[in-house]
């Protein structure tokens, strides 16, 4: 097998033989033609069948009569209402019609058929309307309805921005104000131990009377109004910091930040 310009031969005593492979590319374009040939809805007839006027929006019909037909009276049906707790009065038919004449005005798709009858029918995607008003009243409504809805959507979206705003400043007045419980609870617990550091540094015995008088000079007040003397203990903490009337205003103890199930008013001698 010798390459020859690649294409491949055979050389042999009786004949040279040439073995070759060819390949070919062809390409195919797809064209296609569609005919348009524009001709009016107009039958000849002057009408157009509407399909689905009961379901469209803004249709009313006349009340024509309304007449009331007793029930024919039966054994079987008779027991069977009897056995259900039910009488069968009647049957009160009410006839709704079209007055000849009256004018419509109908918004939906229009579609004709193989043997050309004109229908109109609700569209797959939009309103679909059978009303005796005008289509610029319709349109105006329409307008009108888009302008409350416009109304209504900046209405809503100032009351979430009120309601954002509420929930954001009641949150940051309420961390400011657990930071200043903290930070006098702090101040008055450094007050209080400094205050036993330097009774500690005296070296002074001191006997019933004389704490007795100490405690009327310094007495434990409470850390939130520091005006009247803490008298409320809490549970479950067993914390006591703080005078009844503050303790009403908390739902955590100041001293270790835990829930307050209940507060117990103490007294003391």
């Amino acid at each position: 097998m010798i390459p020859w310009g690649g294409i491949s031969c055979c050389l042999s005593g009786a004949a040279l033989y040439l073995l070759g492979r060819s390949s070919e590319m062809q390409s195919f374009l797809r064209q296609s033609r569609v005919s348009i040939n524009s001709r009016s809805w107009d039958d000849g007839t002057g009408r157009a069948f509407v399909v689905g006027a009961r379901g469209a929006t803004g249709f009313v019909l006349t009340v024509g009569s309304e007449v009331f037909e007793e029930s024919g009276r039966s054994l079987v049906r008779g027991t069977l209402d009897y056995l259900q707790g039910l009488k069968m009065l009647g049957v009160k038919r009410i006839e709704r019609l079209l007055p000849t004449g009256t004018s419509l005005t109908v918004v939906g798709e229009a579609v004709k058929d193989d043997i050309g009858t004109v229908r109109i029918q609700r569209p797959h995607k939009g309103p679909f309307y059978v009303s005796p008003k005008t289509i610029d009243e319709l349109i105006e409504n329409l307008g009108k309805w888009a302008r409350w809805y416009k109304y209504a959507s900046f209405g809503l979206t100032i009351f979430g921005t009120f309601l954002i705003a509420k929930r954001a400043i009641h949150y940051i007045l309420q961390r400011k104000r657990r930071w200043e419980l903290h930070r006098r609870v702090l101040a008055a617990a450094a007050v209080k131990r400094s205050e036993q550091d330097n009774e500690g540094t005296n070296g002074q015995a001191e006997n019933g009377s004389d704490g007795t008088q100490r405690d009327r000079v310094m007495p434990d007040l409470c850390v939130i109004c520091l005006e009247q003397e803490y008298n409320a203990v809490f549970v479950p903490c067993g914390h006591m910091c703080c005078c009844i009337i503050c303790s009403w205003h908390l739902t955590n103890c100041p001293l270790c930040r835990r829930r307050i199930d209940q507060v117990v008013r103490t007294f003391r001698h």
